[in-house]
């Protein structure tokens, strides 16, 4: 089969790549507030809120991807 792109996958992937955020291994305590917070608001709805709701809220529509959306921190 014939390659499309002179690039091999190894440079497109880095080409492409989103700029990586650098995070330090020793954080301040506020950073580590405001992460903790983000870890515990991404999660989906419980199922008795379904039930509740008679499933018209059916998804946390605030559901983040570590790797799509940052934080802005």
């Amino acid at each position: 089969m014939r390659k499309l792109s002179n690039f091999n996958d190894n440079t497109f992937d880095i080409r492409h790549r989103r700029q990586a955020v650098t995070m330090p291994s020793h954080k301040s305590f506020r950073t580590k507030q405001k992460l903790a917070r983000a870890q515990k608001q991404n999660r989906p709805i419980p199922q008795w809120i379904r039930l509740r709701t008679g499933n018209t809220i059916r998804y946390n529509a605030k559901r983040r991807h570590w790797r799509k959306t940052r934080l802005g921190i």
